[in-house]
């Protein structure tokens, strides 16, 4: 008498109530899974590109903006600053290191970043083809810029203006591709990486072809030429650019004089640094300073509420989904009661049927368990889907997590326990009443 081929019987012949149980425990153990694996991955994210950075000084705004375009890339920026006063701050004795961002063009939706040598230092980035970029519109891309784009060292490409397709094209103003970065799973994979002089020489030469064109038709049309004058004036102001200490020709203070930047990234010498550099930023300044652990902190605890919230419902489905498997359980026994008074005369002992009750819940717990997993993988395929169409992110990891392993026991407890008032019930079975009523 095999027993576990008779439990998987028993099961498979009450279809309904047995995909009931199946799907509300499924349910709960996806929405679970789901939630562990998008917090996993986040806080490896974040803590990956935070590294090597204490605090990022912007211009006045929402300080998670701030955080998340100038360390995440994945928001616009809140405004510019100018580069005057990042020096001042850069020569801070509190300052380690500064790193000045400077950002408004893309490729393919790929950010252009005008930076120093430092910022992928902090990666600790390698190349895995060519070297770094030495001159003006010369570039090095991260991994997946490559894979995406199909560029290769020595490509050239035109970048547009805005952080997204569609925008205008720098005609004649070619990038040429000098390196591609290691994948290293930090925000660098996702940028195009180029010196302090591609972002200048860009902006001044599509400065003067307007104003060239500004010129031209000032002969024919007066009232054009003041609002294109206007217009140039403008766009004028909003140019950014950046420089670091580590770059002697940074230093040419002609061509960085009213220069803006979008953002700089600080490290500190000195715990005294936290204390006393962002107040004094925010206060005397015209510009922000924001601490990357802080306001991370803060959004993982909004986050930490969602989730804490999401888990008590799937908690609660995974219950309910228990208490299904029990009634299923206990009301198939209530009609099977000659058939187990049976099997007890055919030789089947007391403990062979507390098995074969025990296995059911067991076995419907570990399908649930199972098609759970299933289904969050999925949905981690949908979620990897529109992160990589809107962020450039994808969640490449969809491992069993340590966690998952706690939750298939506890859903195997709940199994377990959903049987066990029905199992009791078989153990007590009186054989003579039984055979006599049927």
């Amino acid at each position: 008498m095999n027993i576990f081929h008779l439990s998987i019987k028993n099961i498979v012949s009450k279809p309904l109530s047995t995909g009931l149980s199946l799907i509300l425990l499924s349910l709960g153990v996806a929405l679970i899974s789901l939630m562990l694996h998008i917090d996993r991955h986040l806080q490896a994210q974040m803590s990956t590109n935070i590294r090597g950075i204490d605090m990022v000084v912007g211009a006045k705004g929402s300080p998670l903006q701030l955080i998340l375009s100038a360390v995440f890339q994945v928001d616009v920026p809140t405004g510019n600053i100018r580069l005057s006063e990042a020096r001042t701050l850069q020569k801070n004795r509190l300052v380690e290191y500064g790193i000045p961002l400077s950002y408004g063009d893309s490729y393919e939706s790929f950010r252009i970043v005008g930076t120093t040598d430092k910022y992928p230092e902090i990666y600790t980035m390698e190349m895995a083809e060519g070297r770094l970029w030495a001159s003006s519109l010369e570039v090095s891309i991260g991994a997946a810029v490559a894979e995406k784009t199909g560029l290769k060292v020595g490509d050239t490409f035109l970048g547009s203006h805005g952080l997204s397709e569609g925008g205008h094209v720098h005609e004649d103003q070619y990038y040429v591709v000098k390196g591609i970065f290691h994948p290293s799973g930090s925000v660098i994979d996702q940028l195009i990486l180029t010196g302090l002089e591609s972002v200048w020489d860009i902006h001044d030469n599509h400065s003067n072809h307007q104003s060239e064109e500004s010129h031209q038709e000032e002969h024919t049309d007066g009232d054009r030429m003041e609002e294109d004058h206007a217009h140039d004036s403008e766009e004028a102001n909003s140019k950014s650019a950046y420089s670091d200490d580590h770059e002697g020709h940074s230093h040419d203070a002609p061509r960085e004089e009213g220069r803006e930047i979008t953002a700089m990234l600080v490290k500190f010498r000195s715990p005294l640094g936290m204390v006393q550099l962002p107040r004094m930023i925010n206060e005397k300044t015209n510009m922000q300073a924001a601490l990357p652990n802080y306001e991370l902190l803060k959004l993982f605890s909004l986050m930490g509420i969602a989730t804490t919230t999401l888990n008590m419902v799937a908690f609660t489905v995974i219950l309910v989904s228990g208490i299904s498997v029990f009634i299923s359980l206990y009301l198939s026994l209530k009609g099977r009661t000659f058939e187990m008074a049976l099997l007890r005369t055919y030789g089947a002992s007391r403990q062979q049927l507390l098995g074969m009750v025990f296995q059911e819940g067991v076995l419907v717990a570990f399908s649930g368990f199972v098609l759970g997993l299933l289904l969050s993988r999925a949905g981690l395929g949908v979620i990897s889907v529109l992160l990589k169409s809107d962020y450039r992110y994808e969640f490449s990891d969809m491992a069993l997590l340590k966690d998952e392993g706690y939750l298939l026991l506890i859903t195997l407890s709940i199994g377990f326990l959903a049987a066990l008032i029905p199992a009791i019930t078989v153990f007590k079975i009186d054989l003579s009443k039984s055979l006599s009523d049927a």
